[in-house]
């Protein structure tokens, strides 16, 4: 059975950072490209990183409103992919997915291109 499991979530101050974790089991990460995307109440899901096969950074995609201040990596030895998260602003509120598709598709902004999707993990960004 695919899953993907989110975590790393939580309530910090602007300015801040958090690492959110995709642990998957089922399957092998290694074969699979991974998203990330967000959802804020009452707006659509908005995508927020991809990494493609292979740890480089050059398998790594950020829309431009992201790069600089996010971070996505994987550790295939662990079955997981990380995005880290600095700088954190109260607009970055919202609740994080992760999404895989299989590595002969590759990355894509688009939500409706990853097959699997985690449940989420809440992500708040206040004073």
């Amino acid at each position: 059975q695919v899953q993907l499991v989110e975590s790393g979530g939580g309530l910090v101050q602007p300015g801040g950072s958090l690492r959110l974790s995709c642990a998957a089991s089922g399957f092998s990460l290694d074969y699979y490209a991974i998203g990330w995307f967000r959802q804020a109440p009452g707006k659509g899901r908005e995508w927020v990183s991809c990494i493609g096969i292979g740890s480089g950074d050059g398998s790594a995609y950020y829309p431009d409103s992201m790069k600089g201040r996010f971070t996505i990596s994987r550790d295939n030895a662990k079955n997981t992919v990380y995005l880290q998260m600095n700088r954190l602003k109260p607009e970055d509120t919202a609740v994080y997915y992760c999404a895989a598709v299989g590595w002969n598709r590759g990355c894509s902004a688009y939500a409706n291109h990853y097959p699997y999707w985690g449940q989420g993990t809440q992500v708040t960004v206040s004073s």
